[in-house]
């Protein structure tokens, strides 16, 4: 979310002068360093101590929520600082609980409602997560002018389960985010991460959605036709990492399995460049984000079939059930000895990311901004 907030950003950024008066309110001063390459307005919102534990008790309790935007701006610090800026508008990117505790017109974003379609896993229905999520999108669904989704089927999936009207749900597809994009390397970085000269890359946290198990197993299956393939994986090593390293072990991967750990956005783009393909056999959608930055960097493409991922990819990316470790199994194996296949998806990747970037996602939002005034 902090990377689509600055597309969010540079778009508010972009919207025309002589239509919109802009000011950006801020909590945490890490946007301070963002807000300076651009000419806007800003206030930092700050928090309202006890009176800020004193809304999440309200949120918590499930009190309702008219009666809290009625009397909030008299007594909190965030909604009164939102509520005085008087704008006939407020953008908020990241599925806030704000955007509806203070009683302003806002566009929020939804960025999924997998709690729903996906309850199943235990990082979006255990220990009250499910409750937490589902309080949150249907008050958002509830209270905002507008809401942003990132595809065809988002924009259903909200439509559906909180009978949001379709005019009031707009289409924003995701762009790669701006670091993607610098061509620096990093004097160390071969000696940091000792790659192998060729492999197959997967960016994601261990959360059991993002599904690492089915890899792993996709990948034992190609290594006995190819015992040179290798797996790097790149992401925190916590929630069910412990359990994937223990696979990787029985299935006697340890030396074609790779965990590099937290990897530092700077050093993100020469690991698609290096990578001989990006394979993400997620759960969760409707779409992400790791195959817009591979089409950005000529890396080829295979992701679940699943939710908003095909019409996300198009036919620059191969497809698999993400249920069947054979099916991304042969999708690895077509991408591990097929250059042709992976020239092509390269050059349609390629054209997917000209074709879609921060350009047209500013255009995209303007036309949405109006849309939402308008009404």
């Amino acid at each position: 979310m902090f990377q689509y907030s600055q597309a969010i950003l540079d778009a508010v950024a972009s919207l025309p002068r002589e239509k919109f008066s802009v000011v950006v309110a801020y909590v945490s001063s890490q946007w301070k360093s963002y807000l300076e390459k651009y000419s806007l307005a800003s206030f930092h919102l700050g928090k309202a101590g006890a009176k800020y534990s004193f809304s999440n008790v309200w949120r918590v309790t499930g009190l309702p929520v008219g009666m809290w935007r009625a009397a909030s701006p008299y007594f909190n610090t965030v909604a009164g600082s939102l509520v005085r800026a008087r704008c006939n508008l407020w953008i908020f990117p990241a599925q806030d609980s704000w955007s509806f505790m203070a009683p302003v017109p806002s566009l929020v974003s939804i960025h999924d409602l997998m709690h729903r379609y996906e309850r199943g896993f235990p990082e979006v229905s255990a220990h009250g997560a499910y409750f937490r999520r589902e309080r949150l999108f249907r008050n958002i669904s509830r209270w905002a002018k507008g809401i942003i989704v990132d595809s065809r089927v988002g924009k259903l999936h909200v439509h559906e389960s909180y009978q949001v009207p379709l005019e009031r749900i707009f289409e924003l597809p995701y762009i790669p985010p701006g670091y993607i994009y610098e061509t620096g390397i990093a004097g160390d970085f071969s000696e940091k991460y000792q790659l192998p000269g060729k492999f197959i890359f997967y960016p994601a946290q261990f959360w059991e959605h993002k599904n690492h198990a089915r890899l792993v197993e996709a990948v034992a299956k190609v290594k006995t036709r190819h015992p040179d393939i290798f797996l790097v994986l790149a992401g925190a090593r916590n929630n069910a990492y412990d359990e994937i390293t223990r696979k990787v072990k029985t299935l006697e991967l340890s030396e074609n399995v790779i965990f590099l750990g937290h990897v530092p956005d700077h050093d993100m783009p020469e690991l698609y460049r290096r990578a001989c393909a990006m394979v993400m056999p997620t759960f969760f959608g409707p779409t992400n984000i790791p195959p817009l930055e591979a089409f950005a960097l000529g890396c080829p493409v295979a992701v679940s079939n699943i939710y908003g991922m095909p019409e996300q990819a198009g036919d620059a990316a191969l497809l698999f059930n993400p249920n069947s470790a054979d099916e991304i199994a042969g999708c690895i194996e077509r991408l591990w000895s097929d250059d042709s296949l992976r020239a092509s998806l390269i050059a349609k990747g390629r054209a997917h990311a000209t074709a879609w970037g921060q350009k047209q996602f500013n255009q995209t939002f303007l036309a949405i901004v109006e849309a939402s005034t308008a009404c």
